[in-house]
């Protein structure tokens, strides 16, 4: 099989495409022929050997896949070969062929987009989970998604409008907020001319933000957090700045506000009965089209390194994905 394989941690460029032998399942296993893979955030992270699961060398990146089962070994029952599944690998989906744990495979429809199929669990799954498990968002509260044109953002940006909230998106060009606006963004901010703290107080006055979803850390955080409303809640979801947020432990205290932490994977793991809920949610309003992922671009297996390379550049609005050949010449 072809794969994308990284052989030294650093950048996308000292990624290969490579030919490997074919995977073989372990007990609790399947092997499943990939059409697509997601490229997320965390791709980036573990081709640098910065992110929480460190795979031994050499790996191939890629952690959300939707194919079909071709291999199931002893001790699965609820997947059969033929089988068409979306599945969070954790690496190795930049490949034709990749071995998941089962408990880690959903099944999903026959005719189940493979696009959509693999640009769901991890944007959707993660803001869902953040904001319903953790902050808990009512309808009619306000939510401010930072970095709101990316991934995760995006799909905050959709889903809080969804749950009935008044979202505030912030981004850092005029086409990123057009997109914000165009999935149901209520207010636009643009931090990259805009002061973030003054157009939050314009616009909400003394009653500040309920819950503020932020992705990206770094030199927005404390303006946001100190724009946060009497109770509010601060979801902490990733560092796409690079820089680990630092707010000054008295702001939470003078507002009675919480700051919550957001492990979507972790959460699948503890507790895979409520995350099974939230995903079968999900795939219901996508089969309603109430949802629909925003793809930036569609790419090539050999293009892999590209799509991570234009998502280091922050490039990528919404979600890359990378699709087989095989699975692009069927879809002709």
């Amino acid at each position: 099989m072809k794969a994308i394989v990284c052989s030294t941690f650093g950048s996308p460029a000292a990624l290969s495409l490579q030919e490997l032998p074919d995977p073989t399942p372990a007990p609790a296993e399947v092997v499943i022929r990939v059409d697509a893979c997601g490229v997320n955030f965390p791709d980036l992270l573990i081709i640098q050997n910065k992110y929480q699961f460190k795979p031994q060398l050499p790996f191939s990146p890629g952690g959300e896949v939707c194919g079909i089962v071709e291999q199931v070994s002893q001790g699965v029952h609820h997947l059969q070969v033929g089988d068409r599944v979306v599945a969070l690998c954790g690496w190795g989906g930049f490949a034709e062929k990749v071995t998941v744990k089962a408990q880690r495979v959903i099944k999903v429809p026959p005719a189940f987009d493979s696009i959509a199929g693999a640009t769901t669990l991890y944007t959707y799954g993660t803001s869902y989970h953040a904001l319903k498990d953790r902050a808990q968002l009512q309808p009619g509260e306000t939510l401010l998604v930072l970095g709101a044109a990316g991934g995760v953002g995006l799909a905050a940006v959709e889903l809080g409008k969804l749950m009935g909230a008044y979202v505030l998106a912030a981004a850092s060009s005029a086409d990123k907020l057009a997109l914000c606006k165009n999935k149901g963004a209520d207010r636009l901010i643009d931090y990259s001319k805009q002061d973030l703290r003054t157009q939050l107080r314009e616009m909400l006055g003394d009653k500040g933000v309920d819950v503020i979803f932020d992705p990206v850390g770094g030199h927005l955080s404390e303006p946001a957090f100190r724009s946060i409303a009497w109770r509010g809640r601060y979801l902490i979801v990733g560092f796409t700045s690079g820089e680990i947020q630092q707010v000054p432990a008295n702001l939470p205290l003078l507002k009675g506000a919480s700051i919550m932490g957001v492990f979507w994977g972790s959460f699948a793991e503890r507790e895979p009965a409520q995350n099974m809920l939230n995903i079968q949610q999900l795939m219901q309003w996508i089969k309603e089209g109430k949802i629909r992922q925003h793809i930036h671009q569609i790419y090539l297996l050999k293009d892999a390194p590209m799509a991570l390379q234009d998502l280091m550049e922050r490039k990528v609005m919404g979600k890359a994905v990378v699709q087989m050949p095989r699975a692009m010449e069927a879809n002709r």
